[in-house]
């Protein structure tokens, strides 16, 4: 069975290739894809905080709720989540704070998230799709492949 590309060009499906990953390897990728969505939101979350304290002083979760788009319901959840994960304390009526652990998870997030965004800018990519981009790309991508990309950027300086 062959398909064929934009171009016209006849092309067979990987598997007919001989290029289909072997089954652990191709399990152990899924396995990463799979744990790195379970981290992101509480990545997401704790890199919301982190910035909703430095620059208002107070992280609500009406607050999270709204810049997420998502009900208040879901918000407190997953505070909840970051409670028992250690990484976030909440007060009644005083918001939400982060725990050391928590403070430092949300600065890893960060710098993750800003590499992405300086390697797609450093590619052409504009600066609001870089930005939108980055939030996915910055759960899934390994560290062998962020070093990779400080070490390109560090070659353009």
């Amino acid at each position: 069975m062959t398909s064929t590309t934009a171009d016209g060009t006849k092309r067979r499906p990987r598997a007919a290739t001989g290029q289909l990953p072997a089954e652990g390897t191709q399990a152990r990728r899924f396995g990463k894809t799979r744990s790195a969505q379970s981290t992101a939101l509480l990545e997401d979350y704790v890199e919301l905080i982190a910035d909703l304290l430095a620059n208002a002083g107070e992280a609500r979760p009406t607050d999270i709720a709204r810049r997420f788009g998502v009900s208040h319901a879901t918000a407190v959840k997953t505070v909840a989540r970051l409670k028992r994960a250690g990484l976030a304390t909440a007060r009644p009526y005083r918001g939400v704070f982060l725990t050391e652990k928590g403070q430092a998870l949300a600065d890893r997030v960060r710098v993750r998230h800003r590499l992405v965004v300086d390697l797609l800018r450093a590619l052409g990519v504009p600066t609001e799709a870089a930005e939108a981009d980055a939030e996915g790309i910055e759960h899934h991508v390994s560290e062998a492949t962020l070093k990779a990309f400080a070490q390109f950027l560090k070659s353009r300086e």
